[in-house]
């Protein structure tokens, strides 16, 4: 372990707990995440899990991390191909895990990682436990859109690929929550995922979660606008999204996937031609913006919610770009104390279920 040079002041910081091992593109681009996000905000500093040697090397280039980074010595490192079975048996050494732990004793206030998302949950469940009122956590993600805000919140996006209509209703409670502190939307408008608008559509438990959602909109102080389609996702219908797992990771992937075929589809349509190249450094400050709009780096980070703590999942592919989006996102949710909120708002609308005797 390294120690701050300055304790005091990193007391007084936030402090976020990153695992440095969980990304493709290696620890050197979280480290790099690290520091761009330690230039943005004075007021953080990062507690780094993994090889010790190794993030000490790495850490020691930036003089910006002087004094605001311990690094906790793990050498086990989830892979992607690991199941998460596995490793909430078998991974105690691992940084995902060491990362967590620092949560859950209360050193940190939220944890960041990129690694294997199905294994982040079950050692965030696991170590963490649920909320009272909680039945299953749900990954939420800010989604480019045309409302006001310019984001939707959407959820679930890949915690669990199962939700009945009692799960959908406490996703919904849980977007609300963080739409009025991640958007300051004060009355936000619920929309339920399905194949069509229509009230007699969709399977059987999003017919019930259509009535249990619009029956608790005005005890709650949600507007619930009904079924939305996938066209809606990025639209000004809803602020908030709700669906399983299942259609929100594919939903959110799919968007992933046109931004990125937009972005390369324009770099050749500019480098077509002479007056191609010309017409696109007329319109580079456009483009410049679009990118701003579009790009999957900037809005980084699926927030893991109806947990004892905070984490923020970082997409696996993230460069240092899209690792310092993460731990921003993770700061601001500290600093509105949102987890705090999530659990008055669940355990004020829903009563906790006692567990069933055989």
């Amino acid at each position: 372990m390294t120690a701050p040079t300055d304790q005091k002041t990193a007391n007084a910081r936030t402090l976020i707990s990153v695992d440095a091992m969980g990304g493709d593109q290696g620890p050197a681009a979280v480290v790099a995440g690290c520091l761009k996000s330690a230039k943005k905000n004075p007021d953080l500093s990062f507690v780094l899990h993994g090889p010790e040697a190794q993030l000490r090397a790495l850490v020691a280039k930036h003089p910006a991390l002087e004094g605001r980074t311990l690094i906790r010595d793990a050498v086990g490192v989830v892979t992607m191909e690991d199941k998460p079975s596995h490793v909430v048996r078998s991974g105690k050494d691992t940084s995902m895990w060491s990362a967590i732990e620092s949560v859950r004793t209360g050193e940190a206030s939220v944890a960041v990682s990129c690694g294997n998302t199905g294994a982040l949950m079950a050692l965030s469940m696991i170590r963490l436990r649920k909320l009272p009122g909680v039945n299953r956590p749900a990954i939420a993600v800010l989604y480019p859109s045309s409302n006001a805000q310019g984001f939707n919140v959407m959820l679930d996006v890949g915690a669990d690929i199962r939700a009945d209509a009692d799960d959908l209703l406490r996703f919904a409670l849980m977007g609300m929550s963080y739409a009025r502190n991640g958007l300051n939307l004060q009355t936000p408008r619920i929309g339920l995922l399905n194949v069509g608008t229509e009230e007699h559509k969709g399977r059987i438990e999003l017919k019930e979660a259509h009535d249990l959602i619009r029956d608790h909109q005005d005890e709650a102080g949600y507007e619930f606008v009904g079924f939305v389609e996938g066209g809606d996702i990025s639209g000004d219908t809803a602020d908030v999204i709700v669906t399983d797992g299942f259609t929100g990771n594919i939903a959110i992937k799919t968007g992933e996937g046109t931004a990125s075929l937009i972005g390369q589809r324009l770099r050749e349509a500019f480098k077509y031609s002479i007056l191609s190249r010309l017409a696109s450094l007329l319109a580079y400050t456009s483009l410049m913006r679009l990118r701003e709009k579009i790009d999957p780096r900037r809005v980084n980070g699926g927030v893991f919610l109806g947990l004892n703590g905070t984490v923020v999942k970082s997409h696996g592919s993230a460069d240092a770009t899209g690792i310092a989006a993460a731990i921003r996102l993770a700061a601001q949710l500290v600093e509105n104390g949102f987890n705090d909120k999530l659990a008055a708002r669940v355990a004020a609308a829903l009563p906790t279920e006692e567990p069933t005797s055989e």
